[in-house]
Order: C-alpha cells, then sequence, then structure tokens
C-alpha cells in the first residue's frame, strides 16, 4: 500500500485524475483545513458551510484532471478559487443581500481597525457578522487580494459600489473592534 502523504501535489494530482480515491483522500485530508478556513470567512452557518465546502471538494474532483500546475501552491491556490467560488454561488443564491443599504452611524471613510491582541477566532467572528455584502467585498478585497474592478464583474454591482462597501465593512470592523476591547480589556 502507498503512503501518499509522502507524494507532492504533483503526483496526487496525476493519481486523483486516474480515479485514486486514496490519492483524493490524501488531497483532501491535506487541505480540507485551509479551505475550511476559506469557506468560514464567507458562510456563517456552520451547516451551510460543510455544505458548500461538500461541493467545493466535488467540483476539485470532477475536474482535477484538468488542473495544469503551475508550481508550488498552485494546486492550492486553484482549491481556495473553487472554495470563493462555491461560497459566493451559495450566498448569491441563498442570502438576502443589498449592496447599497447600510448603517448610517458607520462613516463612509475608516481607519484599519486594530485587531492587535484579538484572537482570531474572535475576528473571524467579527468579520462573519458583518452583513453579507460588506462581508462578500470586505473578503475579496482583504483576502482574495481583488480590485474594486475585480470584485465589481464578480458580484456583478459597479466599482465605486465595492469601494463603498469596503470602506464601510471596514469602518463597522473598527466599530466592532473598540467595543471588543472595552469589553474585553481585563481579560
Amino acid at each position: 500500500m502507498k503512503d501518499y502523504g509522502k507524494y507532492g501535489d504533483d503526483a496526487l494530482v496525476r493519481f486523483a485524475a486516474r480515479g485514486d480515491n486514496m490519492a483524493m483522500k490524501a488531497i483532501y485530508d491535506r487541505y480540507v483545513e485551509s479551505l475550511a478556513a476559506v469557506c468560514a470567512r464567507y458562510i456563517s452557518g456552520e451547516d451551510d458551510r460543510k455544505d458548500v465546502l461538500q461541493e467545493s471538494f466535488v467540483r476539485i474532483f470532477t475536474s482535477i484532471g484538468r488542473f495544469r500546475t503551475r508550481g508550488e501552491g498552485s494546486l492550492k491556490a486553484w482549491m481556495v478559487r473553487i472554495v470563493v467560488n462555491e461560497s459566493l454561488r451559495f450566498l448569491k443564491k441563498n442570502t438576502s443581500y443589498n449592496f447599497l443599504d447600510y448603517d448610517s452611524d458607520i462613516p463612509d471613510v475608516a481607519d484599519e481597525p486594530e485587531v492587535e491582541g484579538i484572537p482570531d477566532s474572535v475576528i473571524n467572528d467579527l468579520i462573519l457578522s458583518l452583513p453579507p455584502g460588506y462581508r462578500m467585498v470586505f473578503n475579496l478585497y482583504v483576502f482574495g487580494n481583488k480590485s474594486h474592478k475585480e470584485i465589481a464583474e464578480i458580484l456583478d454591482i459597479g466599482e465605486s459600489s465595492s469601494a463603498s462597501q469596503l470602506s464601510r465593512a471596514k469602518a463597522l470592523l473598527a466599530k466592532r473592534v473598540k467595543e471588543y476591547k472595552a469589553t474585553h480589556k481585563n481579560d
């Protein structure tokens, strides 16, 4: 029996493309945590996250034969792109979001939230608490490294709407970070 853990991504992809279930399991085991974290940035409900992640892996393994490596990290980047696309597809289908609806108490321009000293899990929860439209733009810009032009195309909104949503997301996050720090300053 092969020890699939010792194989690199290129070999695992070749095996998986031929239908080798153990190679698929090795790919799954190697990347499930990081892909689940990507999914969690977009999808707030645990059951929904599991469904989206499962659908992402189905899509990954049904199209892995068409994947072409472009060097170190390209498999993970390709899978992350699939998870992001599946997450956005889910949100567009199942979430009511309005990119122009916002809290008037939030300024249009905000400083970067000061997150030093706040646990990653709390930061993630704060991001997940953003309204869906804000959260999608924030994640695509900050974690997906997308430009406002790219975000506008992906979400079918104007570039100015993307920029405005990002600014408001940052402002709301900054406000919630300050509130968190104020209530947890003695922790």
